[in-house]
């Protein structure tokens, strides 16, 4: 963000990167989605950088991308493990644990939104640390369940395809928030 005039006129490449701020800000759990809303709004009609800067104060800045893949690999690291075959060169192998899907009951047609995450507002409480806090929301309209991302850092799969839209779901599709994953079956 430009600190040259902080009366200047914000360029849409700055309005760009607040958005960015605010949405990892949102994914990550730091803002709740309504101040993720507000906030959004004032960046839109922000008249000056010095309103944007306002905005993004108590979040941190959008990292590089180098320091994002440094924090990627590490992470990834201590589940590689290394092997040596009959040739003296090193494979890599990812271990991955097989774990059956748990099954996860559709409430009654009618019932409150269901909202899903690590945090304390969650009515669906996943620990899981790739869940983000306020990960995803599933909500009955008309004649069926509807479940929609709610910008989640690792997001939502619905048969293992990742959504970005609200998509109907039904019983038997597998659903993953995160590295969490459900099976969905009928309330019994």
């Amino acid at each position: 963000m430009s600190t040259i005039g902080v009366g200047t006129r914000p360029s849409d490449a700055e309005r760009d990167r607040a958005l960015a701020v605010l949405r990892d800000g949102a994914g990550s759990g730091r803002l709740s989605h309504d101040t993720f809303v507000r906030r959004m709004n004032v960046v839109l009609r922000a008249r000056t950088t010095g309103e944007l800067a306002d905005v993004l104060r108590d979040l941190p800045r959008r990292e590089s991308r180098f320091t994002t893949w440094t924090r990627t690999i590490r992470a990834k690291l201590p589940r590689l493990a290394v092997t040596r075959p009959a040739l003296p060169r090193l494979t890599l192998v990812r271990r991955v644990p097989v774990v059956p899907p748990t099954a996860l009951a559709l409430p009654a047609p009618g019932s409150p939104t269901v909202r899903i995450g690590r945090g304390p507002g969650a009515t669906l409480r996943l620990g899981d640390e790739t869940v983000s806090r306020c990960h995803a929301e599933l909500r009955y309209v008309d004649d069926g369940w509807m479940l929609r991302d709610l910008g989640s850092m690792n997001g939502t799969c619905v048969n293992d395809q990742r959504i970005t839209t609200t998509v109907q779901v039904r019983p038997g599709d597998r659903v993953s928030f995160g590295a969490v994953t459900f099976t969905l079956t009928y309330e019994s």
